[in-house]
């Protein structure tokens, strides 16, 4: 691996730490916000803020890139590549907007239906879904990644299951599907991202996602403006922190990253939402609890130490030389 490469996931994988830290702390605003407001109204009001916040980043991108371009002779071809990036940066734009809408509001829907700790640890499980998903992307994951995603299950489930027992109920298979579409959402993220500008797709993903909810908002409820208003604060810090700085990031962080590396990072949500419960709010944190957190802190290091390259390989390349 070359240093270029090596800082290059070293920086994505700083992006994604920050993503969870800001997932684990946002959670708080996403619970009191559905006290006032549907999860429809609640996803389509945070994703129009993430939507607007990210505008104003794009016109100063665009406008810095102008400045540096300069005449080519090869107008034409590089008109033909704008051409098709641009076709790709929709179509990941829309198809990241679909299942993040479709994720968030089963997130949502299901949480009223079970526990919070076991909608958390449930919601987790795309760090087994990721890498089973990844074989249709041919990005299988080594024996180390598996060894990291069963800690991360075991860290898991001490961290949210402190009721004890597993039974599955209606809510369970909700949050279920929004796991497999938060899976989704990260392998389209990993398909789109190294070919296409991650604060562009992440800004068309939260219209798409905004559009989507509004349609069932729509449907499904009956939309009171004073509500959300009197939502403003929690919506605000979901949206403009949570949407449109954390998903952003994760697009920009998945670029040089294996997915299943990638959905291991952001699990870390979880331990970061026990940690910010335990110091700010003064909330009790057991044996139990210490030990999950251990146990995901592990997953992740082990996950991101470097492969050890096999002998025989080398050998066979100096064969080749010679």
């Amino acid at each position: 691996m070359s240093s270029k490469s090596g800082k290059s996931q070293l920086g994505g994988s700083l992006c994604l730490f920050l993503t969870a830290f800001i997932w684990g702390t946002a959670f708080v605003a996403q619970s009191v916000g559905t006290e006032y407001v549907g999860a429809f109204t609640f996803n389509m009001s945070r994703s129009v803020l993430a939507g607007l916040a990210l505008l104003p980043v794009i016109a100063v991108s665009e406008g810095r890139k102008r400045n540096r371009d300069i005449p080519d002779v090869r107008a034409e071809e590089n008109r033909n590549e704008k051409k098709k990036e641009r076709k790709q940066l929709i179509a990941g734009g829309i198809l990241c907007g679909t299942a993040l809408c479709v994720a968030s509001n089963l997130q949502q829907i299901g949480i009223a239906y079970t526990t919070v700790g076991k909608a958390g640890f449930i919601t987790a499980m795309y760090i087994i879904l990721v890498p089973v998903f990844s074989v249709f992307l041919h990005k299988k994951a080594g024996m180390k990644l598996w060894i990291s995603v069963v800690i991360a299950v075991a860290g898991l489930y001490l961290l949210c299951m402190t009721g004890g027992g597993f039974s599955v109920e209606k809510g369970d298979l909700i949050v279920f599907c929004c796991a497999v579409a938060f899976s989704v959402h990260i392998l389209t993220i990993s398909f789109f991202a190294p070919k296409v500008d991650g604060v562009k797709m992440s800004c068309i993903q939260f219209w798409t996602a905004a559009v989507i909810s509004a349609a069932g908002m729509l449907i499904f409820e009956r939309p009171d403006p004073d509500a959300v208003l009197a939502a403003w604060m929690p919506i605000c810090y979901a949206g403009i922190l949570s949407s449109g700085v954390g998903y952003t990031l994760q697009i920009v962080g998945q670029k040089d990253l294996n997915p299943t590396v990638a959905s291991l990072i952001m699990s870390l949500e979880s331990v970061i939402s026990v940690i910010a419960g335990w110091v700010i709010l003064g909330q009790s944190m057991g044996a139990r609890e210490i030990a999950g957190c251990i146990l995901m802190f592990a997953a992740i290091i082990l996950a991101q130490l470097p492969e050890r390259q096999k002998r025989h390989e080398f050998s066979a390349e100096t064969r080749i030389r010679r």
